[in-house]
């Protein structure tokens, strides 16, 4: 029965997590924003943190100061496992508790720990006695077919935003493959400018020194050399159009990345602003730019 339980006590706990980060963001954007890392209403975190607390601590809920101190522990090690864990396995860090004092490595921090083992406390003294009064209630036959349709609409969300981030991750990549690109043709552009500039700099400086001597024999030499210098300015020129047109097709391709974002990317875009990407920060930031100006 304890499983039994502590399933129930996880989709409960993470509808109730869920719908405290939905609050959350509405006060602090004033609209409606899916706070979830899944698409459902449901935070997993909340779920097995609250969950483990109210499973293994509930026997001292009598011994306050005991209680506060393990839920507030118990909850840390839980978020900063799970913070550090999705970071490996997507190269994203959801949340960043970077700039707030005595954190650890961003995933959590003291002022945050604390405050969950308050919440802890009262939903272990308050809340959770009438929430597992009301589980009660339902017969242990519908708890688990509850259970289990609830475990495969889980799995089944899962599975679709673990797609939709690794896709994120390659659209991101692809993108940081034709901004440096572009970046590369762009410094070739201006080189080709640099030297043609100089090349023709060079020429007028020494026709000028050679028109000076009077020199017929040097008069067809320049003739030459400047038909060399046409020839040489028309290549580059037909060159340096072939790079401007590819330059053009990336820009058109970078920019249907751009705006072609996934539902699954855009949401998470949404839900954690101050998410941050390992491998593609810069292009992460400019997609997050672009959906908070698409809002306006």
């Amino acid at each position: 029965m304890q499983f039994y339980f502590f399933a129930l006590y996880f989709f409960v706990y993470g509808f109730l997590g869920w719908c405290t980060e939905v609050g959350y963001a509405a006060t602090q954007q004033g609209r409606f924003v899916n706070r979830g890392f899944l698409n459902g209403p449901i935070c997993p975190v909340y779920g097995i943190g609250v969950g483990v607390v109210v499973q293994f601590l509930t026997p001292v809920e009598d011994h306050l100061l005991l209680l506060y101190l393990s839920s507030t522990i118990l909850v840390t090690l839980i978020e900063g496992f799970t913070g550090y864990l999705m970071d490996k396995i997507f190269h994203h860090k959801w949340w960043d508790y970077s700039n707030r004092p005595l954190n650890i490595g961003g995933y959590v921090c003291l002022s945050f720990s604390l405050v969950w083992g308050v919440a802890c406390v009262m939903i272990v003294k308050l809340i959770h006695p009438v929430i597992h009064k009301g589980l009660s209630f339902i017969p242990v036959t519908v708890g688990m077919i509850l259970i289990i349709i609830l475990g495969i609409g889980l799995f089944a969300d899962l599975y679709v935003t673990a797609s939709g981030i690794l896709k994120m991750n390659r659209r991101l990549e692809a993108m940081e493959k034709i901004a440096a690109e572009l970046r590369e043709l762009s410094d070739k552009v201006g080189e080709n400018i640099y030297e043609n500039v100089m090349d023709t700099m060079e020429f007028k400086e020494e026709r000028k020194e050679q028109l000076d001597s009077v020199a017929e024999e040097l008069r067809e030499g320049i003739r030459e050399r400047m038909e060399e210098q046409k020839a040489r300015m028309e290549e580059q020129k037909a060159r340096m159009e072939e790079i401007k047109a590819h330059m053009e097709e990336l820009r058109v391709r970078y920019e249907e990345m751009a705006e072609n974002r996934t539902r699954v990317g855009e949401r998470l875009v949404k839900a954690f602003p101050g998410m941050e990407s390992r491998l593609h920060k810069e292009i992460l930031e400019e997609l997050k730019e672009r959906v908070k100006n698409a809002r306006k």
